[in-house]
């Protein structure tokens, strides 16, 4: 083999061990600062370092939260703005991202959306700031071509009104489907309560109608943001935003009943309780959950084996300002946090055997970032 072909088979080798190890990030912001909207980067999943120049950026309103359809040929999103819309856009085979249609949400500030098992409908939490109409569940239709359709049903819950600042309204945080998809879980911080849903694809006008029993109902004042099952649908995490918990339950044929309860941070002060985000590690054993306010903290749990309770690991501050949102990358080697009020993507290792979150590896700049996901 001549130098020219050895060359050029050197060459392609490296490539190859590169692309392995490489994977795409995409970020949704507030576009109210520098932002400019939804952003796809390059991540090194050998060092945890996310590439310096984003691939490509797609320019949108406050894409606050993204969500990918099963194939990942598909890309949704909010837009987190007072009459709050939904976006529909399509994902080459390389990730390349393109937009395709716009649809207004039928409610203000929307945080949230998830899809139906089947693909069929987009569902949408609009939080809505101002108490009055409040937050709202709306399904969205999907067309084949992955077009988004109009509004066709929308839920208004009762305020609990606990709190008169932030309860004097429904404000819906999350929409979360069972691992069965056979139910859609609404968690309404403004009613105190989680909301049981039954979906029905075949029921194109109502894909959705009160399970049994309709809702779960969560201490006064608490505020559930988000919710997370395991694998099996045997267990559910749920954070409380306003009283900084985290909460386990048992979940069964659609009810959840709950196990156990317990504070984010040791902390009295009420600036410090301001639940996030949490996601489990792809092998289920551990249990991250986000607390913001002046805690600003990722909160480590092992998680039961057989019964899902939870034992506190570690807390590690995010080394920043309002961790809105964090991910596992693919390797499960580094945990990324979205702290939008200080505009960065921080980078921590991971040891995946005792789940604890280690030393920084990269302070990535990024104007508002509130979402995180990564192609596979």
């Amino acid at each position: 083999m001549n130098r020219t072909w050895t060359s050029l088979l050197t060459a392609s080798l490296m490539t190859l061990a590169i692309n392995a190890h490489a994977a795409t990030l995409l970020v949704g912001s507030y576009t109210d600062g520098g932002s400019q909207g939804i952003y796809r980067y390059g991540f090194d999943e050998r060092n945890g370092h996310i590439d310096a120049k984003p691939q490509q950026v797609v320019k949108a309103v406050s894409p606050s939260w993204l969500v990918l359809s099963a194939d990942q040929r598909l890309l949704f999103a909010v837009n987190e703005t007072a009459q709050g819309h939904a976006s529909s856009f399509s994902l080459s085979s390389k990730g390349e991202i393109k937009p395709l249609n716009q649809v207004p949400s039928q409610g203000d500030e929307p945080t949230h959306a998830s899809l139906s098992h089947d693909q069929r409908y987009l569902f949408v939490a609009n939080y809505a700031v101002a108490p009055d109409p409040g937050g709202s569940l709306v399904v969205i239709p999907v067309a084949k071509d992955g077009k988004l359709k109009a509004v066709v049903q929308q839920a208004r819950h009762a305020p609990s009104k606990v709190n008169p600042e932030r309860q004097a309204g429904a404000h819906v945080h999350s929409l979360v489907l069972s691992p069965d998809g056979r139910h859609l879980y609404a968690c309404d911080l403004g009613a105190d309560k989680v909301f049981i849903y039954r979906y029905d694809g075949a029921s194109p006008e109502h894909p959705l109608s009160p399970a049994i029993p309709p809702a779960v109902d969560l201490p006064p004042g608490s505020g559930p943001r988000h919710l997370l099952f395991d694998a099996k649908g045997k267990h559910a995490y749920l954070t409380l935003e306003m009283s900084a918990e985290v909460v386990v339950f048992d979940a069964q044929d659609g009810a959840l009943t709950e196990r156990q309860r317990l504070p984010l941070t040791e902390l009295e002060d009420p600036a410090a309780k301001a639940a996030g985000g949490l996601h489990l590690s792809a092998d289920g054993r551990f249990l991250y959950v986000s607390n913001r306010g002046t805690a600003n903290e990722i909160v480590v749990y092992a998680v039961g084996k057989d019964d899902g309770q939870l034992t506190l690991l570690q807390r590690r501050s995010v080394e920043g300002d309002h961790p809105r949102e964090f991910t596992l990358d693919p390797s499960g080697d580094f945990l990324l946090v979205a702290n939008q009020k200080s505009n960065q993507i921080v980078v921590m290792q991971r040891d995946p055997r005792k789940g604890t979150l280690g030393q920084t590896v990269q302070k990535f700049d990024q104007p508002a970032p509130s979402d995180l996901k990564f192609l596979e």
